[in-house]
């Protein structure tokens, strides 16, 4: 688990590359993740619910290179501790509960697509694991964030990328945090791991070609 001040650290550098991302697209001015991300953590704390922060914002805390996300992903063990009472009181909006995960938008005053989306998983593969295994840093003002470990993002980087349902955009984006993960994090490599990661990219390879090949098909 990285220092608490290296975890800030790069929570600034992510914050700032929303900024730069929403400046680009003429994005209206102080919707990031930060406050969302706060805001959050405060009230799961405050219901005494387990959880940890998987996904991007973890990758980024977890790698010394810069690594953007427009979301903020949770791990929770079921569904029912999502506190959802709590999250409506604060402005957070639900979306629905897809496959594999809980939906939620931010408070805002934008439109509802532009603000911050939330995604709680639970009940999956690994998820108990992370949670269980969750470290503590500590943000600005006695604020504490549950992190999931690199071992256990790794285990839900992986699970995600075998998932034939998600778009292979996202999958190849999984393998890449995977491999990234690892190179900042050697100690975690061994001959299983990477025969795993091996296996991914080659389904994921030969799914682009089947739906290249599909695609550029001339119509009869």
């Amino acid at each position: 688990m990285p220092t608490s001040d290296d975890a800030r650290d790069r929570l600034a550098v992510g914050y700032a590359l929303d900024y730069l991302w929403g400046e680009s697209m003429g994005l209206p001015d102080g919707d990031s993740k930060e406050k969302p991300l706060r805001l959050i953590a405060e009230i799961l704390e405050r219901e005494h619910v387990p959880y940890a922060l998987i996904g991007g914002v973890a990758v980024q805390v977890h790698k010394e290179e810069p690594r953007s996300t427009l979301d903020i992903d949770l791990a929770a063990p079921r569904y029912a501790d999502v506190p959802r009472a709590a999250l409506l009181d604060a402005g957070f909006e639900h979306t629905g509960r897809r496959d594999h995960s809980d939906n939620w938008r931010a408070p805002g005053p934008g439109t509802l697509k532009l603000r911050t989306a939330i995604q709680f998983s639970a009940e999956d593969v690994g998820i108990t694991e992370a949670v269980a295994h969750a470290g503590i840093v500590d943000l600005d003002g006695g604020l504490r964030l549950r992190v999931a470990t690199v071992a256990d993002l790794i285990a839900l980087k992986l699970a995600a990328a075998e998932e034939p349902k998600r778009r292979p955009s996202k999958r190849e984006h999984d393998v890449a945090d995977v491999l990234a993960l690892i190179e900042e994090h050697p100690e975690l490599k061994s001959p299983e791991l990477m025969t795993r990661v091996q296996s991914v990219r080659t389904r994921l390879l030969a799914a682009d070609l089947d739906l290249n090949v599909k695609t550029s098909e001339p119509e009869e």
